[in-house]
Parts: C-alpha cells; sequence; structure tokens
C-alpha cells in the first residue's frame, strides 16, 4: 500500500515544477518550524514522565527523555507513525520492575496523543469547516467495499487455510492434544494479562487530572506544531487559510498512524495532497512540497534518538554491570 500511495503521490510530477516551490522556502522559517516540533518532544516527554508516575513507576526524567526520542527515531523506520512505541515499551519495561504498568503507560501516552489530534479536528471543523464533507469517499476511490470485493478472495484463501490447518491438527491425537495445550495456555495467560492490564487502566481512570491536563498538554503542543507548519507554508506561497491546516494535519496524523505503511509514508503525502486542493484548491506541488518538509522536520528532529541508541544510552545504568559476562 505505501508504494502504491508513493507511486500516485510522484506520478507524472513534475520535478522543475516542485524545485520552484522548494526555491521560495526561507531557511529560517523551516528552522523556526524544526526548533517548534523538537522542543515539543521535551514537553511530550514529560507528559509521559508523568503518565508513569502515576503508576508509581519511578524512572528519571533524562532516561524517559531519551526513551521518547528513540521511540520518535524509530517511528520513521517501522509500520505506521506509532511503531517504535513497541520499542519504547520494550525498553521501559528494562528500568522497572513494574513492566506491564510500563508498557500500558506508552499506550495510553499514544492514546492520548491521538486523542488531542481528533478534538483539535473535531472542534477546528465544526467551527471553521461546518458543512464541508471532508471525509467523504470518492466514488473512485473504492473505499472498504471496494477493498474487500479486490481481496475479498485473498481473504477466503487465508481463511481456509487456517480452517484447514486446524482441522489436520485435530484428525490426529497428538494434534489435538497440541491444541488443547495451547487453548488453555492462551486461555489462562489471557486471562491473567487482561487481568493485570484492566488494573494498570484503572489506575489512570481514578485519576481523571492527570488524564486530563496531559491531553491540554497535549492539544496545546500540537496546535503549536500545526501553528509553525502554516508558518511554513506561508513562507512556501501555499494559498490555503490556517482553518484547513488545523483540521487537514490532524485528520493525515491519525490516519498514518495505522500500521499499513512505514513511518505511514505515502499515506501521510497523499492525505494531504488530497484534503488540500480538493477542499482549499491548492496546488499539488505546493502541498507536496510541504509534506515534504514536514516529514524532513519529523526525521532531522528524531536524529538524537538514533545517538541514544548507538551509545546503549537507552538502558539502565546497571544493565551492562549485572549482564553476565561471556568470558567467565
Amino acid at each position: 500500500m505505501a508504494i502504491a500511495a508513493l507511486v500516485w503521490v510522484f506520478w507524472g510530477q513534475d520535478w522543475r515544477e516542485l524545485a520552484k516551490v522548494f526555491t521560495r522556502l526561507t531557511l529560517g522559517y523551516f528552522l523556526l518550524s524544526l526548533g517548534v516540533f523538537g522542543s515539543a518532544q521535551f514537553l511530550l516527554a514529560w507528559r509521559w514522565w508523568w503518565l508513569l508516575r502515576a503508576q508509581e513507576i519511578r524512572i528519571g526524567f533524562g532516561a524517559v527523555v531519551r526513551l521518547h526520542f528513540l521511540g520518535l527515531f524509530y517511528n520513521n523506520f517501522m509500520p505506521g507513525s506509532v511503531g517504535g512505541d513497541l520499542l519504547r515499551m520494550w525498553y521501559v519495561a528494562k528500568h522497572t520492575e513494574k513492566k506491564l504498568e510500563a508498557a500500558v503507560s506508552v499506550f495510553v501516552d499514544r492514546v492520548v496523543g491521538l486523542g488531542g489530534m481528533l478534538v483539535i479536528a473535531a472542534f477546528c471543523y465544526m467551527v471553521f469547516m461546518h458543512g464541508q464533507d471532508v471525509l467523504v469517499v470518492s466514488r473512485t476511490g473504492g473505499g472498504p467495499g471496494a477493498l474487500v470485493a479486490r481481496h475479498g478472495w485473498t481473504l477466503v484463501w487465508v481463511l481456509g487455510g487456517i480452517v484447514a490447518t486446524m482441522g489436520a491438527l485435530w484428525a490426529v491425537k497428538p494434534g489435538r492434544r497440541l491444541l488443547r495445550q495451547g487453548f488453555q495456555a492462551v486461555g489462562v495467560h489471557g486471562r491473567r494479562l487482561a487481568r493485570e492490564v484492566s488494573a494498570s487502566v484503572a489506575i489512570y481512570c481514578r485519576s481523571p487530572l492527570t488524564v486530563f491536563w496531559t491531553l491540554s498538554l497535549t492539544i496545546l503542543l500540537q496546535t503549536m506544531v500545526i501553528g509553525s507548519f502554516w508558518v511554513l507554508g506561508v513562507d512556501l506561497k501555499v494559498a490555503a487559510a490556517a482553518r484547513y491546516y488545523f483540521v487537514f494535519f490532524p485528520l493525515v496524523w491519525v490516519a498514518g498512524a495505522i500500521p499499513v505503511s512505514i513511518a505511514g509514508i505515502g499515506i501521510l503525502e497523499g492525505g494531504l495532497i488530497v484534503l488540500f486542493t480538493r477542499f482549499a484548491g491548492v496546488e499539488a506541488k505546493e502541498v507536496l512540497a510541504l509534506a515534504l518538509c514536514q516529514r524532513l522536520i519529523w526525521m532531522l528532529a528524531s536524529l538524537p534518538g538514533a545517538a541514544v541508541h548507538l551509545f546503549g544510552a537507552h538502558l539502565p545504568k546497571d544493565f551492562f554491570v549485572d549482564a553476565p559476562n561471556p568470558l567467565d
């Protein structure tokens, strides 16, 4: 899907015209957007730090910042724009005995982030764009029905293969024993995991003030970031009012979080092009230039995460001390 989206975005693109759009870019405005986005990451790390504290997980703020940038860096190379959260879950568990609670904090942190995006998009849509059918699905675009029609037989073959495999195992005694043991293990561990996760989530439900202020901080920071992209768009001569930015950017960010492409590549760029050209009347080359600037800002701001992993700063200080010596 990512390849198809990229082909659609760049197919027939006039590279000379695109280059002309980039000549309008002022380095100072680009650095301003980069600075706003990079600075916001420290406050987002602070948000996660408070969510950890709500679980009585005492990890230093510096370690949380390093893990946050680690996840931000790997978001550029893993499915969706939130793939780095899996690494955050894995490594934050090495800093505490409350491993499950720490992993849940990453999940809640992401939910709060996505929730903030949806709040901004919904509010700005209702105030500034009410009546415009932004979410309409194009007849030529297909939609869920066309997607099922195109890939329905693939789904049938996959499900048929699973059923056939289960039937073959059930037909022999060792296979039946293996299936029973597997179902029992899944049931036991699944119920225990569900109880532990529910207890962890309940802590946040009992702390509505924490959730409220973290969501408020999220909305403030995302508003600042979108505002900086609007300034960048003005510098690129993108003829679109600010209200479009505050509706379209959050929408494509949420769509980009769906793990159908690496780092949301193609989904984010294509989504911005479709929305801005259709509803704001902007030329595709200008929107593409803006989208590529956004991508570059994300990548540059995440580079500290690469240094964190390279130097092992994402691991607790006693990790190498306690590790067994292979020469002993």
